[in-house]
């Protein structure tokens, strides 16, 4: 038997208010062992400042740089057609592609955060943020794959990311686990009519802007 207090036994994610791992052990904790990473993320503090400045501006760079490389090393193929685009093209399609990243985060955890009252959940826009943050990271990871257009349908990893949106929805926004599947659901139903035409927006702003020069400044390879 001893005296005086004793010091709890740390959390699975560890300590609560410890410091954030760097960005590499994050991206790598989240993909392998999210169970264990999401009460980690629960537990430390953040703001929604720096996780875009520390995490979501730099992994969401992946795929348009990725894309930019591929279009002027390869070109894009399109029904047996190699089409190089002009380097305006792909400079403004890849800025337009980075910029819709960093607002769909944002996005998606207004979404998640409007709607966990209706799940039982409790309204957080911080852990909605690192929600929608730290469950894209399969999806930015896998927009290296556009590099190399032929790979591109490796991109598909991505959809890695539901798998952590499940995990790290019910969790941080306070779900019952017997409705976590429907908020999940809703979720994604709800991002992805907003994606898709944000995306549209973005595929017009681009041949606006740039079609002209592609056309123009673009090579034709059979």
């Amino acid at each position: 038997m001893t005296d005086g207090p004793t010091t709890p036994t740390p959390p699975p994610g560890g300590m609560p208010g410890a410091p954030a791992p760097s960005l590499v052990d994050r991206a790598k904790n989240i993909i392998m062992s999210p169970k264990t990473e999401w009460p980690r993320i629960d537990a430390e503090p953040a703001t929604i400042s720096g996780i875009y400045t520390s995490y979501v501006m730099i992994l969401a760079a992946i795929g348009p740089i990725a894309m930019l490389i591929g279009q002027q090393l390869v070109g894009i193929n399109v029904l047996g057609i190699s089409y190089k685009p002009s380097i305006g093209y792909s400079v403004g399609s890849a800025v337009l592609t980075y910029l819709l990243s960093l607002v769909s985060v944002y996005v998606m955890a207004l979404i998640i955060d409007a709607l966990a009252p209706s799940f039982g959940g409790t309204k957080n826009q911080v852990k909605a943020f690192k929600v929608a943050a730290y469950a894209s990271t399969a999806a930015w990871l896998a927009g290296i794959f556009q590099i190399i257009p032929m790979l591109a349908f490796l991109g598909l990893l991505g959809l890695y990311s539901l798998y952590l949106l499940y995990l790290g929805l019910p969790l941080l926004m306070k779900v019952p686990a017997d409705k976590a599947v429907g908020y999940t659901v809703v979720v994604i139903v709800v991002y992805i009519v907003v994606y898709f035409v944000a995306l549209m927006i973005v595929g017009a702003l681009v041949t606006s802007f740039f079609g002209l020069g592609a056309l123009t400044g673009g090579t034709i390879r059979y």
